[in-house]
């Protein structure tokens, strides 16, 4: 199974693949999409889901994932993320995908163990995880986590149904 995780974001949204095969994990792709901080925002979001929609047809993956919005202390910057989540959803759903949807502390317990994981606990698991991967920055990281947490679910969704 091919799955896509995103780390969603105005600014850069992080993108990862990766192939699941039983408890097999191996990393296919990974990236970075970044729109242009001068653009308007309908601008930034419609170039956002074009990038989106080019990544979902080269990889055409089984499943996909996209962390959910946390709220932080700028008002500004979380409506500005939850609208670039909202187009990942978009550009995922009309890919004929349901989306999985996962908190970061949920992520972080998937990939490290604890969902009190620092950032940089989690890209070293990350890159633990998928020997050899060459990962496009920490956006890009995080999107993977979002992936081997996906995938992790619908492993043990699957053993929940066959048992």
């Amino acid at each position: 199974m091919i799955v896509l995780g995103l780390d969603p974001g105005l600014g850069t949204t992080g993108w990862g693949v990766i192939r699941a095969e039983g408890n097999r994990l191996s990393h296919l792709a990974n990236g970075q999409l970044r729109t242009d901080t001068a653009a308007s925002l309908a601008r930034r979001l419609a170039h956002l889901d074009t990038m989106l929609a080019a990544v979902l047809v080269d990889h055409a993956p089984d499943a996909a994932a996209v962390e959910e919005v946390f709220a932080n202390a700028n008002g500004q910057s979380t409506l500005k993320l939850g609208q670039a989540r909202g187009v990942a959803l978009l550009a995922v759903a009309r890919a004929g995908l349901e989306p999985g949807e996962y908190a970061a502390r949920l992520v972080k317990k998937a990939v490290v163990g604890t969902g009190a994981a620092e950032k940089v606990q989690v890209h070293a698991m990350v890159a633990r995880l998928l020997p050899g991967a060459a990962i496009a920055g920490a956006d890009a990281a995080d999107a993977l986590a979002v992936a081997i947490c996906h995938a992790h679910h619908l492993a043990s969704a699957r053993g929940r149904s066959s048992a």
